[in-house]
């Protein structure tokens, strides 16, 4: 008898998960093909993200490539298997890419009132995928902000300063903003340190001694080689400027005070 109840039970659960809820494009909505939907939705989600670990250690191997390169490529392909999944998704339920043109004008009036910023940060990073004007790693100024580049997502770009503050930045404004790249060229950066000493000093012994001292810093790069300008006459000072390159980017500040507690 309990057997009996228990098919009867599951007959009439099938039932109820296949009655159709709503019909879109001449296609029945039941409770099933949503279950499916999202089965399907959450299995896409992790393929893409194992997709981009797979891609990932595969590129690890490729030292040739630009570091911002690999990144690129692992994000499309995350992209690209999580847009693939959603379309199998919407299949699932009867919508088919025809029926997405619909949709998509709905979504458009949606976007035109409320998600114009979501959809603007996304193709933003887009472009900074594609262009690379920045990747992870760059040492950046944005707006005052000033950090480095740890993680490029879809709609934000994560900074971490060197007060050890972590800086969520919209991917937009890297696209309209003026954005300062210290790394963009390379690793290294030329800094500058301004000396002003007495009318009664000697020039030449002011050159050699800025020189000695910059030289002598283990960071300081002996190429290109630290040089000294004499910039000119001040009203109670003759003004000279040390300009020195350097690698360590994140660490700029310190070796600059380095040389002037030497000086």
């Amino acid at each position: 008898m309990a057997t009996d109840e228990f098919i009867s039970w599951l007959k009439d659960s099938w039932r109820v998960i296949r009655y159709p809820l709503l019909e879109v494009s001449g296609n029945k909505i039941t409770l099933l093909s949503i279950l499916t939907a999202v089965l399907f939705f959450y299995a896409s989600v992790a393929m893409s993200k194992i997709a981009e670990k797979l891609v990932g250690k595969i590129l690890k191997e490729k030292t040739q490539l630009d570091p911002g390169v690999k990144d690129s490529i692992k994000r499309f392909t995350r992209y690209t298997v999580l847009i693939v999944g959603v379309l199998i998704t919407l299949d699932t339920i009867g919508i088919s890419i025809s029926s997405l043109a619909a949709l998509g004008a709905v979504l458009m009036v949606g976007i035109g009132f409320g998600l114009q910023n979501i959809t603007q940060n996304f193709i933003s990073g887009l472009i900074i995928l594609l262009e690379r004007p920045i990747k992870i790693g760059d040492m950046v100024e944005v707006k005052g902000v000033r950090g480095k580049i740890i993680e490029i997502g879809a709609r934000s770009t994560l900074i971490h300063t060197r007060d050890d503050v972590a800086i969520i930045v919209p991917n937009s404004q890297f696209i309209s903003e003026q954005v300062v790249n210290e790394s963009f060229s390379g690793e290294k950066v030329r800094l500058e340190i301004k000396v002003g000493v007495s009318y009664g000093s000697d020039p030449e012994k002011v050159e050699n001694i800025l020189l000695s001292l910059s030289e002598k810093h283990p960071r300081v790069l002996k190429h290109p080689a630290p040089c000294v300008f004499f910039e000119g006459f001040g009203a109670s000072s003759l003004d000279f400027t040390l300009k020195i390159w350097v690698s360590d980017l994140w660490n700029n500040e310190g070796i600059t005070s380095d040389l002037r507690f030497a000086i």
